[in-house]
């Protein structure tokens, strides 16, 4: 089992940026995987950004790509979301979660835990 804790979200304006971190320890979180997902209220859960072991692969999604990086540091055990150019529709709950293997899916089931979520309020 891996654990996750998330920090770095808050209450934001529109263009303002945020980075989000993602502390992991536990069964060797430096070989696995890692995704950034996020869930609105009344929505479902979707993939914001995924990162395989060693960070040279990066997903985005369409609605992120050139504002979101992700990034992770295995010496520090710890993967980033940075977020540049926020608008009010990123606003959600932001998790950090762990893949089974080295390589990242867009698929919520390929993860096996998943960290508490952080809050990200952006206002217009």
């Amino acid at each position: 089992q891996v654990l996750l804790v998330e920090s770095g979200g808050g209450l934001v304006q529109a263009g303002d940026s945020l980075r989000l971190s993602c502390t992991a320890s536990g069964r060797t979180p430096s070989r696995l995987a890692m995704g950034w997902f996020r869930q609105a209220p009344g929505k479902e859960r979707e993939i914001v950004a995924g990162i395989n072991w060693s960070g040279s692969n990066a997903y985005y999604a369409d609605s992120v790509k050139g504002r979101f990086t992700i990034s992770r540091d295995n010496a520090k055990n710890t993967v980033y979301l940075q977020m540049n150019s926020l608008k009010p529709e990123d606003t959600a709950v932001y998790y950090c979660a762990a893949a089974k293997n080295p390589n990242y899916s867009t698929y919520a089931g390929w993860y096996d835990d998943w960290g508490k979520g952080t809050q990200v309020t952006v206002s217009s």
